[in-house]
């Protein structure tokens, strides 16, 4: 099939930068590129009708951390390093609800918890509060962002868990209208965005790139990829690793009494309430290699794992019936959580692998990658 004259024109010809996926990343960053340089050609290519990947197929946590997932990292990383990496997603959280407004992210400000049924885990965490508490403090000015909240628990219906503990400065979001709401403001701009185009592989020229696409191949003078997991498909010796998250959600539950975002075993397992319905996702740690994954698709023996905790830790002697079941692609890495922003040759870059908190750093991430292209224009 040929181009038009029109679309040629419209749409692919003279691009000045081609972004590669449509999520959070990916518009953030041409929303600040055509706010800072309204005369550029920015094109957003995404393969799926509407955002694939992460961006519509997360949880909706505005979340930065858990005690016993810092717990995790600290063994991993400094605490300079660990207390940077939550400021920057505390802040990319505010910066989220400053960009698109509360009322467009329905954001609801109840509270982050950790649910425990391992003592040992419990009181490792409690113990190390007073310091996270210090810490959290220069980042949120809250005094004590983390607190046990024990007495909390019989008040959620839950039955197995023996502890809590509280994140004040955490909340939801409905991911739906938060895509829309970033593609409305892309539009404004007057971003173009292409859904149903995949990019297959890309070359270099001296006076350009050209893109090999599933409908057409046309020439751009900058290419961004903000694919995340995705990228390593495209891309060669680069740090990011699929991580597929899997979901499900119930029909309407009368009286449901589960409100809030809660993380369990570590943040391996996440929960939370959707209006009436009740959401819970993970299981990624019973089947680490078969979920290093890009593929689409649940599994029987994660989605049995996911009901087992519903009906008995969450939703106990509650009956309750799966309307939905979906799964999700994070983006990680074995060099650690941090993203990677950074040009890839003279005209090609990449702001990818989110480590799962696309959500909280996704605009400031891509708000970095439109500085870091505007600095070669």
């Amino acid at each position: 099939m040929n181009y038009s004259h029109w679309e040629y024109d419209s749409y692919f010809n003279s691009v000045d930068v081609a972004i590669i996926g449509g999520g959070i990343v990916g518009l953030n960053a041409a929303i600040a590129l055509k706010r800072q340089s309204p005369a550029l050609k920015v094109v957003v290519l995404e393969k799926g009708v509407v955002t694939m990947g992460a961006s519509l197929r997360n949880a909706g946590f505005a979340c930065f951390g858990s005690p016993s997932e810092l717990i995790d990292d600290l063994q991993l990383h400094s605490e300079a390093e660990v207390f940077q990496l939550v400021e920057r997603r505390y802040k990319g959280l505010l910066q989220l609800r400053a960009t698109l407004g509360d009322n467009a992210l329905e954001y609801e400000p109840l509270g982050g918890y950790e649910v425990f049924d391992d003592e040992k885990s419990f009181e490792e965490s409690k113990q190390a509060l007073d310091r996270f508490n210090k810490a959290l403090k220069n980042i949120t000015g809250e005094k004590e962002n983390y607190v046990v909240s024990d007495s909390k628990m019989a008040g959620f219906g839950f039955a197995g868990f023996s502890h809590l503990i509280k994140s004040k400065g955490e909340g939801l979001i409905n991911t739906g209208k938060m895509v829309r709401a970033l593609v409305q403001k892309a539009t404004e701009v007057d971003v173009i965005i292409i859904n149903g185009v995949e990019l297959n592989k890309f070359t270099e020229k001296e006076n350009g790139i050209v893109l090999h696409t599933s409908w057409q191949d046309f020439k751009v003078k900058k290419l961004l990829f903000a694919t995340n997991a995705y990228t390593s498909l495209l891309v060669k010796d680069i740090d990011v690793k699929p991580a597929r998250a899997q979901v499900l959600i119930t029909a309407p539950i009368k009286n449901l009494k589960v409100s809030g975002a809660f993380h369990y075993d570590k943040g391996f397992y996440y929960f939370r309430n959707v209006g009436q319905r009740l959401l819970l996702g993970g299981g990624r740690n019973m089947d680490f290699e078969g979920e290093t994954t890009t593929e689409l698709a649940i599994t029987e023996k994660i989605q049995v794992k996911l009901e087992k905790i519903l009906a008995e830790n969450i939703l106990p002697n509650q009956p309750h019936d799966i309307e939905c079941r979906w799964s999700g692609i994070m983006g990680m890495g074995d060099g650690g959580k941090s993203p990677i922003i950074k040009p890839l040759s003279a005209n090609v870059f990449c702001a990818v692998r989110l480590g799962g908190m696309g959500v909280a750093i996704g605009t400031l991430v891509g708000q970095e990658a439109a500085a870091m292209l505007l600095a070669t224009i």
